[in-house]
């Protein structure tokens, strides 16, 4: 039996490669992204003093949380205080329900007039 390599492991070359160059207009391109980045405030220099800025400052304030007088926001309350219930919907009496429909999927409708039951007829026959 012979020993097989595992597909892109290799113990066969192990000579490293040159780095190639890069060519002029990588480096413009490379320039003009960095000054982009720079305007945006998202260069990772620009980050680094961020983060740096932000673990130098000191903790002003500490909550306390013994206190019965503090209230912290849960994930039961719901901000913005209570809300109108919604309008229920009640019969007027204006339309009388004749029957219920059915079209050939299946489908429910009410039928409130003659002409609607007509109209359903033919649509299902078409």
């Amino acid at each position: 039996m012979t020993m097989h390599l595992v597909r892109g492991m290799t113990s066969i070359n192990t000579k490293k490669r040159k780095a190639k160059k890069k060519s002029k207009r990588q480096l413009m391109n490379e320039q003009q992204h960095n000054k982009w980045l720079r305007k945006m405030g998202v260069h990772p220099d620009q980050l680094k003093e961020k983060n740096a800025q932000t673990s130098n400052r000191s903790v002003l304030s500490v909550f306390d949380y013994s206190s019965s007088s503090n209230t912290l926001a849960t994930s039961d309350v719901i901000p913005g205080g209570s809300t109108a219930p919604k309008e229920r919907q009640v019969y007027s009496g204006q339309r009388t329900l004749l029957g219920i429909a059915t079209t050939h999927k299946s489908n429910m409708i009410p039928v409130f007039s003659k002409q609607d039951a007509k109209d359903i007829s033919r649509m299902r026959r078409n």
